[in-house]
């Protein structure tokens, strides 16, 4: 009994004593209690769409010329994009009106999406037009155009004259040069659709050129086979010219001025001389010998 007794008493000093030093705990110097100090909030950052690049006004945006910035949730500007999959694949071909500096941050304001009204007429440059070629996979180069990028247009076709030498019935010419896509298939996006859908491989491509150069591609159209050649980004961005090779009467790469041509054909025997080997022999001599009232035969020497 006087065990238990003893246990109680010592718990209860124990109580007493844990109190104790948590009462002291909370004193200040003063003898006043001190309170707990207020957790500050950390700020947050939020990653923005910027643009990569110094962009100029009139450009297309491409996936390489989007990049992302850390800023302040509080600094974040008015109408910023967050660095997101979606945000970036709507921000892929949309116009810049005005000039942007590398890392500026890409607002609404600054640019003309995909889809909005007036978006292709926004984009054709002063008296320019919009003609549409159509494509397949391999001659839009496999799908890899994006709108924005700068080709060459090329003409194959074929000529149904019998009386041509083999190595003159086919030939090839460019008749559209450095000119800027502006949409591939329906799209001014590369590879999606309206409804956000992926698209199937490239049947149109949509190329900025003068009213001239619009004539010169739908007759080019009729012709024969049109496939497009990508420049390279170091030429991007140089004055349209129109390529007037010398060509066959009636093609369209003829020069109808009358002025000489500045660009070659390439026919089929430049590629493979061996369909002009047979055209270029010399015909063996013969000679005709006749036989009494027959009317004779050809002998080959």
């Amino acid at each position: 009994m006087l065990l238990r007794v003893a246990l109680f008493v010592m718990l209860g000093i124990g109580i007493i004593g844990v109190g104790t030093v948590g009462w002291m705990l909370l004193q200040g110097p003063g003898g006043q209690v001190t309170a707990a100090a207020p957790t500050l909030a950390q700020p947050t950052k939020v990653s923005v769409l910027v643009a990569a690049r110094s962009l100029r006004a009139g450009s297309l945006l491409k996936p390489e010329d989007i990049a992302s910035k850390d800023v302040l949730d509080a600094d974040e500007p008015s109408g910023a994009s967050l660095d997101t999959a979606q945000n970036r694949s709507s921000l892929t071909g949309a116009m810049v009106r005005r000039t942007l500096a590398d890392g500026q941050v890409l607002l609404p304001q600054d640019l003309v999406r995909p889809g909005d009204h007036g978006f292709l007429a926004a984009v054709l440059g002063p008296n320019m037009r919009a003609v549409t070629v159509a494509v397949d996979a391999v001659s839009g180069t496999a799908g890899l155009i994006w709108p924005g990028d700068r080709v060459d247009l090329i003409l194959t076709q074929t000529m149904d004259n019998p009386a041509l030498a083999a190595g003159k019935r086919v030939a090839a010419e460019t008749v559209l040069s450095d000119a800027r896509v502006i949409a591939i298939d329906q799209q001014i996006v590369q590879g999606q659709a309206p409804d956000g859908t992926v698209a199937q491989a490239n049947r149109t491509a949509t190329l900025e050129v003068t009213a001239a150069q619009a004539e010169r591609v739908l007759v080019a159209g009729r012709l024969g086979k049109l496939s497009l050649s990508v420049l390279s980004a170091d030429r991007a961005g140089a004055d349209q010219v129109s390529q007037q090779p010398t060509a066959p009467a009636g093609s369209v790469g003829a020069d109808t001025s009358g002025k000489q041509a500045t660009g070659p054909v390439t026919w089929a025997g430049d590629v493979s001389p061996a369909l002009d080997a047979d055209a270029s022999r010399s015909p063996a001599p013969a000679v005709h010998v006749f036989s009494g009232g027959s009317d004779g035969k050809d002998y080959h020497f």
